[in-house]
C-alpha cells in the first residue's frame, strides 16, 4: 500500500528494528502515537489492567525492597513503560499506609510516548510524579527500576545465518508498492556483538534486541552510579529455538505481521537467557529466571485473593478467580511470563526470588 511507504523514510530498506521503530513510535504516524493501546476496547490487556491484585503485589514488592535497602530517606522509583497509569496509581495509594515510604519515594515514569503521556497524566493526577525522557533527573538516592512488558514493545534485529555467513534481514517497498524481505549481510560490528553472546551459538535464525540493549546500558549506568535493582516482567523464552517471534495484534486478536501498520501492536519474544548473559558481561548480578506464577505465588497473591473475596458477592468472586486465572494459569500467562531481577547492590535477598 502506499499509504506504508511513510514508514520508510524515503529509504528503499531498512532493517527489522529500524523499520519497526518508524511504524511503533514515529511522532505522526507511528501506532504508539496515535491509538490507546490497552484495554477489553483496545489492541491488548496487560496484567496492571487485567487485575488490581498484580499491581497491588507489586507496589509490596517495591516497598519491601526499599525495606531490604535500609529504608534510605529518598528512593527513586522508575517505571518503565506505565502503560495507561494504572500501578502506579495503585502505588500512590498503597504508599500512604507507609508514612516512611511515602515521604521518601521520589517516582518517575520513563515514557517517550507524548500520547500515552496525557492519558497517564490524565489517569493519575498527582503533581509530584515527574514525567522523563532520560534518567539524568533522577536524585542522589537508590534506585528501583519497575517495567512490565517493556522489553518486548522495543524493536528487535533478525538475522539469518546461511553457509556460516551472517545475513541481516531488512523489510523494503517494491515498484508495486509492496512490502517484501531482503537479506543484506550482516554488519561487522553487529556481528562481533552477536558472536560475543554464548547462547546465540549455533543459531541459524537470531533475534538480537540492539535498540533493547541500548535502552538496558543506560539503565545499568544509572544502577551503577546510584545503586539499585531493576525488575522486568514480559512474555518470553529461556531456550531460543530458531523461532521468528514477532507478533501483531488489533483488537485483542491476532493480525498479519505487516498488515494494519500504525494501527496493530508489534511485539516479540523476550530471550531471557540472552538477557541474562547481557546483564553478567556488565558485571551485574543476576537472580533466577522465575515464571510470573511463581513470582505473584511466592508474593502472596491467591492468600490476598483469598481475604479479598471474603467480602464480595459470589459474582464479584468469580470475575475475581477469572481474572487471577489469567494472570497465574500456564497455558495463559503464568508460564509464558518470565521475572527478571537484576541489581548492583549490598542487598542480594528480595522477596518473590527466595
Amino acid at each position: 500500500m502506499k499509504s506504508d511507504f511513510k514508514f520508510f523514510k524515503k529509504r528503499k530498506s531498512l532493517p527489522v528494528d529500524q523499520f519497526l521503530q518508524n511504524v511503533l513510535y514515529d511522532k505522526k504516524f507511528g501506532y504508539y502515537s496515535t491509538k490507546i493501546p490497552f484495554g477489553d476496547k483496545g489492541d491488548f490487556v496487560t496484567a496492571p489492567t487485567i487485575s488490581n491484585l498484580f499491581s497491588e503485589l507489586i507496589s509490596i514488592w517495591i516497598i519491601s525492597t526499599w525495606e531490604k535497602f535500609g529504608k534510605p530517606k529518598k528512593i527513586n522509583i522508575v517505571e518503565l513503560g506505565p502503560g495507561d497509569g494504572s500501578l502506579i496509581k495503585i502505588l500512590l495509594n498503597i504508599s500512604k499506609k507507609f508514612p516512611e515510604f511515602n515521604s521518601a519515594k521520589n517516582i518517575f515514569l520513563y515514557e517517550t510516548s507524548a500520547y500515552l503521556k496525557k492519558i497517564q497524566k490524565k489517569n493519575i493526577k498527582n503533581r509530584k510524579i515527574k514525567w522523563i525522557k532520560n534518567f539524568k533527573k533522577l536524585i542522589d538516592a537508590p534506585v528501583i527500576f519497575f517495567g512490565n512488558e517493556f522489553f518486548d514493545a522495543i524493536p528487535i534485529k533478525q538475522f539469518k545465518k546461511m553457509q556460516k555467513k551472517l545475513y541481516e534481514k531488512n523489510y523494503f517497498i517494491n515498484d508495486n508498492y509492496e512490502i517484501k524481505e531482503i537479506l543484506k549481510k550482516a554488519k561487522k560490528q553487529d556481528l562481533k556483538t552477536i558472536r560475543s553472546f554464548k547462547v546465540l551459538d549455533n543459531l541459524q535464525f537470531i533475534e538480537f534486541p540492539k535498540i533493547g540493549f541500548a535502552e538496558m546500558k543506560k539503565i545499568i549506568k544509572t544502577i551503577s552510579k546510584l545503586n539499585g535493582c531493576l525488575l522486568l516482567i514480559d512474555y518470553g523464552y529461556l531456550k531460543p529455538n530458531n523461532q521468528n517471534t514477532l507478533q501483531s495484534v488489533i483488537k485483542n486478536k491476532r493480525n498479519k505481521l505487516l498488515q494494519n501498520l500504525g494501527k496493530a501492536d508489534i511485539t516479540s519474544h523476550v530471550n531471557f537467557s540472552l538477557l541474562k548473559e547481557f546483564f553478567l558481561k556488565n558485571k551485574f548480578r543476576v537472580k533466577k529466571i522465575i515464571s510470573q506464577k511463581e513470582f505473584l505465588v511466592k508474593m502472596g497473591i491467591n492468600t490476598r485473593a483469598e481475604i479479598i473475596a471474603k467480602k464480595m458477592k459470589f459474582r464479584d468472586q468469580a470475575n475475581l478467580y477469572l481474572r487471577l486465572k489469567r494472570l497465574l494459569s500456564p497455558k495463559l500467562m503464568g508460564e509464558l511470563f518470565k521475572v527478571i531481577l537484576v541489581y548492583k547492590c549490598k542487598n542480594s535477598e528480595y522477596y518473590g526470588f527466595n
